[in-house]
């Protein structure tokens, strides 16, 4: 249940502040709000800009992605709360911009990180969260088999 709880969250504030964007901030336009730098991009490829062109082939990508997912949480040791929060991040993020994706054939992209290395949106984040959980999730579990290899 929290799996799906996390996913549609992520879906429906991504899809949400999007179509926000889209209705209220042009296309290439900078605007500060509640000093968060938000800049109306649209990514036809994927991360960094990479691909560009592609947005399409990489929504049918994402598909595949959940497809994945969904038939890994099957397996019992892909179980467990903290694997449905990663999952829950992942497939989230993965619909969220799947469906701009398929439905626009690109993303709409517009927080500008305070490195100014990119231009993200909230299922991009929440990729990101759950690549963070994954890899500290990855590392406990390696450090408690091995410290119960030791005793």
């Amino acid at each position: 249940m929290l799996f799906y709880l996390i996913a549609m969250v992520v879906v429906i504030f991504d899809q949400i502040a999007k179509i926000l964007v889209r209705m209220h901030i042009p296309l290439g336009q900078d605007i500060v709000l509640w000093n968060i730098h938000l800049t109306h991009y649209e990514n036809t490829g994927m991360a960094g800009s990479m691909f560009q062109g592609y947005a399409r082939l990489f929504g049918v990508i994402a598909i595949l992605f959940v497809v994945g997912v969904m038939y890994y949480r099957r397996k019992p040791e892909f179980r467990g709360r903290f694997m449905d929060i990663i999952a829950g991040f992942f497939v989230g993020g993965a619909i969220g911009n799947g469906i701009d994706r398929l439905a626009f054939g690109q993303v709409t992209d517009f927080l500008v990180s305070r490195s100014g290395r990119g231009i993200l949106n909230f299922a991009d984040h929440a990729i990101n969260i759950g690549a963070v959980l994954l890899i500290l999730y990855v590392l406990t579990s390696f450090v408690k088999k091995k410290m119960c290899a030791s005793h």
